[in-house]
């Protein structure tokens, strides 16, 4: 082999060295994903929204409940949010507050107007479902970046679009589930599609989101998520509607007190 040749070969032994150094795991690649869409999202503030929570049997048969939002961002830490059921009678004045956290049990507190009393979500309970719906109470926390491990998986189209997968494992042992699959859009880093595997490490959900909607030119929300429950047949969408921002919350929005307040 001539000098000439020799260093070309040295040359690119060094370049696959350096490469298969500065290589991502896949479970970097996850974890930063997943920082990417929670930096994406930074910043709005607070939000309220309407909803219409439609629950559907194996039968097809729905009943409908109505419902006010509030979400309150806090720094260093996960959302506050504040669960208002406004319809139908027997459900009205329902209150549910969620304080969410980066590393923790979330604390979760469920006012019942009939007892007129509020009650405490224990920490092994967070996988029980929320108010009859196919939404665990973990579900509706603020999806917290610490609050999981990651892997990524492949690169996949849904409903064509190019979508980031990855699986994702709870921290939390009183988790309802072993691992999730989340589908994350590579143009705005939002979530299209997660799978949920129970305990059993067996399919137990599907959500999906639909009709994204971007606010202060920046915050992708979506109109609808539909959660399906493959074990049970069972499903429940949420439709979302009147989306503010910047209403001016503060602390005392969201407190043992708002529950009873909440009307």
């Amino acid at each position: 082999m001539s000098f000439i040749n020799n260093l070309k070969y040295i040359f690119i032994v060094l370049i696959a060295f350096t490469m298969m150094l500065s290589a991502q795991t896949p479970e970097e690649k996850g974890l930063e994903i997943a920082i990417e869409a929670d930096k994406r999202d930074l910043g709005f503030g607070d939000s309220s929204s309407e909803l219409t929570m439609i629950l559907r049997n194996k039968q097809g048969d729905e009943s409908k409940r109505k419902i006010s939002n509030k979400t309150l961002e806090v720094k260093d830490d996960g959302d506050k949010s504040l669960v208002i059921f406004n319809e139908p009678r027997d459900v009205k004045g329902t209150a549910f507050l969620s304080f969410t956290h980066k590393s923790g049990p979330d604390d979760q507190w469920l006012y019942l107007p009939a007892l007129k009393r509020v009650k405490r979500i224990a920490s092994d309970n967070k996988s029980g479902p929320f108010m009859g719906s196919e939404f665990a109470y973990e579900d509706i926390s603020s999806q917290e970046v610490e609050k999981y491990t990651y892997k990524y998986l492949k690169d996949e189209t849904v409903d064509g679009i190019d979508c980031f997968v990855m699986e994702r494992y709870p921290v939390d042992e009183n988790s309802g589930y072993t691992r999730q699959i989340v589908w994350i859009d590579k143009a705005e880093y939002r979530p299209m599609k997660v799978d949920f595997y129970d305990r059993k490490n067996s399919m137990l959900k599907t959500l999906t989101y639909h009709e994204y909607k971007q606010y202060m030119d920046k915050y992708w929300r979506a109109d609808k998520l539909s959660m399906i429950n493959h074990q049970t047949g069972k499903s429940t969408d949420l439709l979302f509607a009147d989306y503010k921002f910047a209403n001016g919350f503060s602390d005392s929005d969201f407190n043992q007190n708002s529950l009873k307040r909440a009307r």
